[in-house]
């Protein structure tokens, strides 16, 4: 990325017309001028270098609560994003895979911590399983624009 020039940019939050003024943790839409484009891969608690095939082992590790995966998770994103010269600011939109939706307060929780004012539209969905391990209970990937 060394010598790439830099591009100017602008996010804005984009709210209803009619929208009610209430705290919520996404933008319902997002609109980016200028910078570049950062897809970032889906990352959970798991370390994010490992075998392939899986071992098990290189899993142990791992919390076993939905506040201590998304913490972890939240860490390896960040990893991601130092790489890019990024923030948690910089994310427009982020995926967010639970294997239970009981558990999505915590994961609420961890996420206020990790990226304060900053909004990102976020998708929420629960599935069966995660691919890296059954013990995985968070995956996220995200998209970030940068200067």
């Amino acid at each position: 990325m060394t010598g790439e020039p830099r591009v100017s940019k602008q996010i804005s939050h984009i709210h209803w017309p009619d929208a009610p003024d209430m705290w919520m943790p996404y933008a319902p839409a997002i609109v980016v001028s200028g910078g570049r484009t950062v897809y970032l891969a889906g990352v959970t608690a798991a370390p994010v270098y490992h075998h392939h095939p899986h071992r098990p082992e290189e899993f142990d590790a791992m919390p076993a609560s939905m506040e201590g995966q998304a913490r972890a998770a939240l860490e390896n994103l960040k990893r991601g994003l130092e790489a890019v010269g990024a923030g948690f600011g910089d994310i427009v939109t982020a995926s967010r895979y639970v294997t239970d939706l009981s558990d999505q307060d915590a994961l609420n929780r961890v996420w206020a911590e990790y990226f304060g004012d900053a909004k990102p539209a976020t998708t929420t969905v629960q599935v069966v399983a995660l691919a890296t391990d059954p013990r995985c209970m968070v995956e996220i990937n995200a998209v970030a624009v940068i200067a």
